[in-house]
């Protein structure tokens, strides 16, 4: 991924808080969501621009989809 696309993902103050939490530990999105005065399915979004931009994977667990940060992919920027 070119580094123009992880620049973009993170221009937008929630996505960068979103990462900030991942950087705890995997978090189901009703987690994350908690964490904002937004919608659940504006969090959605923004998760999707950062799987997108491979900052984060998503995995299924039962009924969760919990979201990891892959950090090693911000060294670059």
């Amino acid at each position: 991924m070119p580094p123009i696309a992880t620049l973009v993902a993170l221009a937008d103050p929630t996505r960068c808080r979103i990462l900030e939490i991942l950087r705890q530990g995997p978090q189901p999105v009703h987690v994350l969501a908690a964490s904002f005065a937004i919608s659940r399915p504006a969090i959605s979004r923004h998760l999707r621009v950062l799987k997108q931009a491979r900052l984060i994977s998503e995995k299924k667990l039962g009924r969760e989809n919990r979201y990891a940060l892959h950090a090693n992919r911000l060294k670059p920027v």
